[in-house]
């Protein structure tokens, strides 16, 4: 039975607790032989990746998978190949789980039509990143256990971001209040899509309630062209200084999915400083992913 992971738009609690309890089984040192030996896991990332792409590949390997990197400039799809031949192909192989990431929203999901092994979305387009919505909750999870009345501040680049939308409603699924921040420009466009979600347009109100908050960079490689505000007026109104973080409450963490732009949506002493949890994100994706891939193959 295949277990895609597309996005978290039809999660449910359940769901998102059995991933993060079976990841922290892992962290916790639970013994897992190989699960996934002898199972073949590609990577077909068609944009840059570190995080991800590292931890998806130590993921696999630590459940004893054959983990392969797919390069699309070098594969047959720049000779005219079709999309529905290239899975037809990588499955015949005997490929069972693939991971992609993709400029185009929706990608993933139009593997699926084509693949009868699983498909793990790692990113599509401005559209989902369903691990590191989990990844994010898990973190959330350890830091506080339930999150129920806790409230999380996601602020920066709300319209563009992928992780936005997956960290938000993977927070919500666990009964967070989450709110999302950014000028009007970069908030999403209805509130429909993002009913799950609180909008606001001020940072500043926002902080003092905040148990914690995460920082987004501009995406500026999903803007499609739209007009975006200046990096340097964006980190004035939207970014967390020194003096901002001083006004969240005592026991509230910091968190960035990365790349961070050090001194822009978020200022360089408060990287690595007491509150940040953005190594522990990074950790925590490992296994995370862990357990996706357990469950997808």
């Amino acid at each position: 039975m295949r277990h895609h992971l597309l996005d978290l738009d039809d999660a449910d609690r359940p769901a998102i607790e059995s991933l993060i309890g079976r990841a922290r089984e892992f962290k916790n040192g639970a013994k897992i032989g190989e699960p996934l030996a002898q199972r073949a896991v590609i990577g077909m990332f068609f944009e840059p990746s570190t995080r991800t792409a590292l931890s998806f590949a130590l993921a696999a390997r630590r459940l004893g998978a054959i983990w392969l990197d797919f390069a699309p400039p070098s594969s047959s799809l720049l000779k005219g190949e079709s999309l529905e031949d290239t899975m037809r192909t990588v499955r015949a192989l005997g490929v069972d789980v693939i991971v992609v990431r993709h400029s185009e929203a929706g990608f993933p999901h139009a593997l699926s039509r084509h693949f009868e092994g699983a498909i793990v979305n790692a990113g599509d387009g401005a559209h989902a990143h369903p691990t590191q919505g989990v990844l994010d909750a898990m973190t959330l999870v350890e830091e506080f256990g339930d999150l129920r009345g806790r409230r999380l501040l996601i602020a920066g680049d709300i319209k563009h971001s992928r992780v936005a939308r997956s960290s938000a409603r993977a927070a919500w699924l666990l009964g967070a209040d989450v709110t999302l921040c950014g000028p009007p420009l970069l908030l999403p466009p209805s509130q429909p899509a993002w009913g799950f979600a609180n909008l606001s347009s001020d940072l500043d109100a926002c902080l003092e309630n905040a148990d914690a908050v995460m920082l987004l960079r501009i995406q500026t490689e999903r803007a499609d062209g739209a007009e975006l505000p200046a990096a340097d007026d964006l980190a004035f109104a939207y970014g967390l200084s020194e003096e901002r973080a001083a006004r969240l409450p005592a026991h509230a963490i910091i968190m960035h999915p990365g790349p961070v732009n050090r001194g822009r949506e978020l200022a360089a002493a408060l990287v690595a400083g007491a509150r940040s949890r953005i190594e522990r994100q990074v950790t925590n994706g490992v296994f995370v992913r862990m357990a996706v891939l357990e469950r997808a193959a």
